[in-house]
């Protein structure tokens, strides 16, 4: 009599699920890693006192220049000439409002070089204190001496 065996498969180990586990953990760690918060900041307990008072936020305007070489006094569009009664009638109404200057960034159609000399002064001539937005200089760690 013949009897018929079947042989056993050989146990084989597949490498697609595996990857597949691998990439979505890779995926998860790479996802949490981009919505960390970084505190620079220590916690210390804020102590109360009968005399303090709610700090109120200081109200601030942007004058913002496009890349198109258009002027924006917050969110209106306005021209060059008509930036100072804007900015003057506003301080008016509020005068401890803070005015920044914001150049929009990327390669821009126009020269804004002059456009922003151009408000720079104006608005310096008239007395109006102004600050710059920008991104912070990147600190150099080996300081350069003079020769």
């Amino acid at each position: 009599m013949l009897s018929i065996r079947r042989s056993e498969p050989e146990a084989r180990i597949e490498l697609m699920p595996l990857i597949d586990v691998i990439f979505l953990i890779l995926t998860f760690f790479i996802y949490a890693m981009v919505l960390m918060v970084q505190v620079d900041v220590l916690p210390v307990p804020m102590e109360s006192y009968i005399s303090g008072e709610a700090a109120d936020p200081v109200p601030a305007t942007s004058i913002t220049l496009d890349l198109d070489g258009s002027i924006y006094v917050g969110q209106n569009p306005i021209q060059l000439e008509q930036v100072l009664p804007e900015v003057k009638s506003l301080l008016e109404t509020s005068p401890d409002t803070v005015i920044y200057i914001v150049m929009a960034a990327g390669e821009a159609d126009v020269d804004r070089g002059p456009i922003l000399t151009s408000l720079w002064d104006h608005l310096r001539e008239s007395g109006i204190e102004i600050k710059l937005v920008g991104a912070p200089a990147p600190i150099d760690p080996a300081p350069a001496t003079a020769p």
